[in-house]
């Protein structure tokens, strides 16, 4: 099958930035286990595995359509340096994938490519899951203060 080469290019695109954020994510978690912030790691590292799973979705769709998965071209991950930090680039990140996948979205419509849009669509919802637990995150920060939420996010062997 050959698919359109712009679609192509706007599902790389989208499967550049879940490259990004396999990678931030994983790391933010990581860190977060280090911290001793057993609930936070948990949290990040299943979007972590989330990201992953879409991405070998997308790659797969790339090559059905005839296309070479760019695994090469990788931006920027952003290294939160503390917890609300941590949170704050991983919203920063997903508001950018929603911009690249709403567009990719937007291109398969025009291009009559309903597969990849439905599959865009999951990805953009999964997307939207998440941003919305990170904006809860920031609310509790908020509310509650950070050493609260920071006491929160340990297990109870830790407390």
């Amino acid at each position: 099958m050959t698919g359109d080469k712009e679609v192509i290019r706007a599902l790389n695109k989208v499967l550049g930035q879940s490259l990004i954020a396999i990678n931030q994510y994983f790391l933010h978690a990581r860190i977060a286990r280090h911290w001793g912030l057993e609930a936070l790691n948990d949290s990040l590292y299943k979007q972590s595995i989330a990201e992953m799973k879409w991405s070998d979705d997308l790659i797969a769709r790339i090559l059905l359509l005839g296309g070479l998965p760019n695994l090469q071209e990788l931006g920027k991950v952003l290294v939160g340096e503390d917890v609300p930090e941590i949170i704050e680039c991983n919203l920063r990140l997903e508001r950018q994938k929603f911009d690249i996948i709403t567009d990719a979205v937007t291109l398969c419509e025009t291009k009559s490519d309903y597969v990849s849009r439905q599959l865009l669509v999951t990805l953009k919802d999964g997307n939207e899951d998440y941003e919305d637990w990170l904006e809860t995150q920031q609310d509790l920060i908020e509310s509650i203060g950070v050493e609260r939420y920071i006491q929160s996010q340990m297990s109870d062997d830790d407390a």
